[in-house]
C-alpha cells in the first residue's frame, strides 16, 4: 500500500518562498542530501518506519502543472548547469536533473533490472556477496509495482521504435519492449522535459510525496558545502539556500541528524565528499567514473514518421548485449527537434538538410557497456569530468553505429546520419564500412551524451579497493552512507534507475536497524 498526494499537488517545500534568512536550522534522525531515484527511497523507506527525515535538494521544485514541454526553458529550470554539463574534452554532454525529483523527472522512464552477469562480477571482484540476485529480485518486484513498471505494449510503440523493429527483423536480430515507469502514459513524447500529465511515475509524484505525507521536510534550492563530521561521524550538513538554486544567498541551511545520506548522483556526490574531507587513503574517491556514453544514429525513411510522437522510448536491439557479442545495446528513442538538431552533424548544408526531413527521420541511441576510465575533482574551484573512451570503448562505439545503420538500411533508410562532427551522411549500406573507418577515433570525433554516470563512489567489501561498504555506509566514517548510481562497482549497460531504486532500498533496510 503506497500513499499519494492529488494528481499536480504541490508538494510542501522549504525554499527560498517559504524561508527567511539567515539560518534555517533543522533536526532529524536522517538527512539525506539528494531527491532522485536513491533518495526518495531512502526518504520514503525511513519516513514511514517512523524516523524523521529531511531531504535536502539543490534544485528548485517545479511542479508538473509548470512543465513547459519546451526543452530551452526546461532545461534551464531542471536540469543541471542548465543542460550544459560537459566532460573536460567537450565532446560528451552529461545531462542530469537538477529538481526536486532529480533525474527521475527528466529520464526517458526506462526500466531494467541489473544483467545477473554485472551482478557476479560485482561479487566475485568486489565482494558483494550478499547482492544476490534473489535478494534483489525480491526489492525490483516492490519497486516495480509501486511505479506502474510495465514491458511497452503495442500501441506504445511508435513509428520510431516500429522502423527500429523491421530492420531487426530483417536482419534476424532479437529485440523486445522496453519497460517503463509510467502510469496510462498520454503518449506526448516529452519525458526529457518532465512529464505535464504526471503519467510518468517520477520521485517528484511518488515516494518524495509519500516520504512527506509520512512527515518527511524537503528542503530545496539548498547546496550543501560540507557532511559534518565528529570524531570520525557524520552529524549533520551545512549549506546555503539560494533564490532559485543558484541566485542570490537566502539563508544558512544546517541539518543536525544521527545519520547522513548522500544521494546527488555520480558527479555530485563525490564532490560533496570531498568537499567533506572523508578519508580515502587510496584515492578512490571520485575515480572508477562510468559515464554510460550514447551517441545517436539518425535514419531518414521516404514515408513520413513523425517519430516523436507516442512513447519516447519504445523498444530495444539485444543482440549485442553480452560483451562477447559487441558489449552494447540500441534503444529506439527520439526527440524533439532542438534536443535531436544537437546530435546531427553539426554545421553546413547536412544538417540543414537533415532538419528539413524532420518528419521523416527516426532515431536510436547506442549505449556502450563502458569501462571505469573517468574521475570528477575541483580544480581552481571548478567541477571537472574528466572522461575519454578507452580505446576498447572506441570501437564497440564504432561497431554500435554500424549495427544501427544497418538496421535502418534494412527497414528501408535512405540517409543514415553518424553523430560526427563533420558532415557524417551515408546514402546506402554499401557506404558504411568506408564512412565509419574514416572516421577519426580521438576526442570530439563523435558527438556523445550521458544521462547514466555511474560508479564514482565505488561500493565494495574490501576498503583498499573501494569507498562504501556493501552495507551503503563509508569505510572510515560511521553514520554516512551513499544510495546513488555513484555506488556502482562497475558499468551495468543497461539504463540504471531501477537499480538506483533496488540498491537504495537494500541501504533503507539496513538503515531502519542501525
Amino acid at each position: 500500500m503506497v500513499e499519494a498526494l492529488a494528481p499536480q499537488a504541490a508538494l510542501p517545500v522549504l525554499d527560498s518562498r517559504t524561508v527567511q534568512g539567515p539560518e534555517l536550522r533543522l533536526k532529524a534522525d536522517v538527512v539525506v542530501v539528494g531527491s532522485g531515484a536513491g533518495g526518495g527511497v531512502v526518504a520514503y523507506e525511513l519516513a514511514r518506519s517512523g524516523r524523521s527525515v529531511v531531504v535536502v535538494e539543490a534544485g528548485a521544485h517545479v511542479p508538473s502543472s509548470e512543465f513547459t514541454e519546451t526543452l530551452d526553458g526546461m532545461f534551464d529550470r531542471v536540469y543541471q548547469d542548465a543542460g550544459g554539463q560537459m566532460n573536460t574534452d567537450g565532446d560528451l554532454m552529461v545531462l542530469q536533473g537538477r529538481c526536486v525529483g532529480g533525474s527521475t523527472v527528466v529520464n526517458g522512464a526506462v526500466c531494467f533490472r541489473i544483467p545477473p552477469r554485472v551482478l557476479e562480477k560485482w561479487q566475485k571482484d568486489h565482494g558483494l556477496v550478499d547482492h544476490t540476485v534473489e535478494r534483489l529480485s525480491a526489492i525490483y518486484e516492490v519497486m516495480e509495482r509501486r511505479l506502474s513498471v510495465h514491458v511497452n505494449a503495442p500501441h506504445e510503440i511508435n513509428a520510431n521504435s516500429a522502423v527500429l523493429v523491421r530492420g531487426c527483423e530483417k536482419l534476424g536480430w532479437h529485440h523486445a519492449p522496453l519497460a517503463r515507469n509510467v502510469k496510462d502514459c498520454a503518449l506526448t513524447g516529452f519525458c526529457f522535459h518532465g512529464c505535464a500529465s504526471d503519467r510518468k511515475q517520477s520521485a517528484l509524484v511518488t515516494h518524495l510525496p509519500w516520504a512527506v505525507a509520512h512527515g518527511a521536510r524537503i528542503v530545496a534550492e539548498t547546496h550543501i558545502d560540507r557532511v559534518r563530521l565528529v570524531d570520525g561521524r557524520a552529524v549533520g550538513v551545512e549549506g546555503t539556500l539560494r533564490r532559485g538554486g543558484d541566485g542570490e544567498p537566502v539563508a544558512r541551511v544546517v541539518v543536525d541528524a544521527e545519520r547522513v545520506v548522500v544521494a546527488a548522483g555520480a558527479i555530485q556526490s563525490p564532490l560533496l565528499l570531498q568537499r567533506s574531507e572523508v578519508p580515502d587513503p587510496q584515492g578512490h574517491l571520485g575515480r572508477h567514473l562510468a559515464l554510460h556514453p550514447s551517441a545517436l544514429v539518425v535514419g531518414r525513411f521516404p514515408e513520413r514518421l513523425d517519430a516523436w510522437r507516442g512513447a519516447t522510448v519504445g523498444a530495444a536491439c539485444h543482440a549485442f548485449d553480452e560483451d562477447e557479442h559487441g558489449g552494447f545495446l540500441l534503444e529506439g528513442g527520439m526527440a524533439s527537434p532542438d534536443t535531436l538538431s544537437m546530435m546531427l552533424p553539426s554545421y553546413g548544408p547536412a544538417f540543414v538538410d537533415a532538419m528539413r526531413h524532420y518528419r521523416h527521420l527516426a532515431s536510436v541511441a547506442c549505449l556502450i557497456h563502458d569501462e571505469n576510465v573517468g574521475r570528477v575533482y575541483v580544480e581552481d574551484g571548478a567541477k571537472k569530468i574528466e572522461y575519454r573512451l578507452a580505446d576498447a570503448d572506441r570501437a564497440r562505439m564504432v561497431e554500435a553505429m554500424r549495427a544501427a545503420a544497418r538496421i535502418y538500411f534494412a527497414a528501408g533508410a535512405t540517409h543514415v546520419y553518424l553523430p560526427t562532427h563533420g558532415p557524417g551522411v551515408v546514402e546506402g549500406e554499401a557506404a558504411l564500412d568506408a564512412a565509419l573507418a574514416a572516421l577519426p577515433l580521438g576526442p570530439n570525433a563523435v558527438k556523445m551524451i550521458s544521462y547514466h554516470p555511474q560508479g564514482t563512489c565505488r561500493m565494495g567489501a574490501d576498503p583498499e579497493a573501494s569507498v562504501v561498504a556493501p552495507t551503503g555506509e563509508l569505510h572510515g566514517v560511521r553514520g554516512l552512507y551513499v544510495a546513488d548510481a555513484s555506488l556502482f562497482p562497475t558499468s551495468i549497460l543497461v539504463n540504471p534507475q531501477m537499480t538506483v531504486y533496488a540498491l537504495a532500498g537494500l541501504i533503507a533496510e539496513g538503515l531502519k536497524t542501525a
